[in-house]
């Protein structure tokens, strides 16, 4: 059931940034210039106080090492390659396992 659950998310994560591929690749088109959604700007979209309120939470723990070198960096970057990476990882996580041949057992 797990691996059902793993294997799903995993294809709307993969869905999700292809969406964001085309979305991103159909502005750069219509400006002339290079676009990308960063997860920041996605983030904002659907819940812009989760966002504000991540910093102060972080912080304290791990003092500025987190945030600003790690974090900022997650953060601007490109929506998609984040969830594609994401929906990579689940399916890989919710794959099903090989049939064992012979006497391999």
């Amino acid at each position: 059931m797990i691996r059902f659950l793993f294997r799903f998310i995993g294809l709307i994560c993969l869905a999700a940034a292809f969406i964001l591929v085309i979305y991103d690749g159909t502005k750069s088109i219509a400006g002339n210039s290079l676009y990308f959604t960063s997860v920041r700007t996605l983030w904002e979209l659907f819940n812009a106080g989760s966002l504000a309120r991540l910093k102060p939470l972080i912080e304290p723990y791990a003092g500025g090492i987190l945030w600003d070198p790690g974090m900022v960096a997650i953060l601007a970057a490109p929506s998609w390659s984040l969830l594609g990476s994401f929906g990579i990882l689940l399916l890989l996580l919710g794959r099903r396992k090989k049939p064992l041949i012979g006497y391999a057992r």
